[in-house]
């Protein structure tokens, strides 16, 4: 199980600062759709160069314009993009075919889709799933609960990440129930009182 750190809401120093402190504990580095907004692919370019070594996520949430985004993203270094489940297939489709001619990684965000979304997004076998719960329903529904997620689609090479409010108390569930290859972390490490530390708490989970 992999560990993927989120940055968001914060200046690209900032986030370049946090992951320097928490760098051995994590395995991807998330330049999440915040940062991305407010500071273009200057965020991802900046983040490739400070830790060219790490698997960096441009969390751009590509609903449309498909070959743009994901080109752009993949020229400003970054290794996988991401793409929303809920699009059309054609823009799925452009974006498998975009991170083929790159040798790079799509990961589609499962936010909102239906079941029968996700029977015929199965068939993308070489991109990386990702169960979200959403930052307005942890936010305004006080909801973060993977619980109810299970892993009744995917084959046994498929590769499954899980996001959204992931603490050291809700992993052990998440783990049992999905199974995710990729844990996506954010304010348990970023908001951390001290980061370092409670990214190494990760990392030990991680492990075992």
């Amino acid at each position: 199980m992999k560990i993927q750190l989120a940055l968001d809401r914060m200046e690209i120093s900032e986030a370049i600062e946090l992951t320097r402190k928490v760098e051995d504990s994590v395995d991807w580095i998330e330049v999440g759709t915040s940062l991305i907004k407010e500071f273009g692919m200057a965020s991802v370019r900046e983040l490739k160069k400070a830790f060219p070594a790490k698997t960096i996520v441009a969390d751009i949430k590509t609903i449309d314009n498909a070959r743009y985004e994901f080109e752009m993203c993949y020229e400003a270094g970054a290794d996988v993009a991401t793409v929303m489940g809920v699009s059309p297939l054609v823009t799925i489709e452009a974006c498998m075919q975009v991170a083929g001619r790159y040798n790079k990684t799509v990961m589609i965000d499962l936010l909102n889709t239906t079941e029968h979304q996700k029977r015929d997004l199965m068939k993308y076998k070489n991109a990386v799933f990702c169960e979200h719960v959403s930052k307005d329903q942890q936010e305004e529904l006080g909801a973060s609960n993977h619980g109810a997620v299970e892993n009744n689609f995917y084959g046994p090479d498929m590769t499954i990440a899980a996001a959204g409010g992931i603490t050291l108390d809700s992993l052990d569930l998440i783990r049992k129930t999905l199974n995710p290859s990729i844990v996506i972390i954010g304010s348990a490490i970023t908001k951390a009182e001290y980061p370092a530390e409670a990214a190494a708490k990760f990392k030990l989970v991680e492990a075992k």
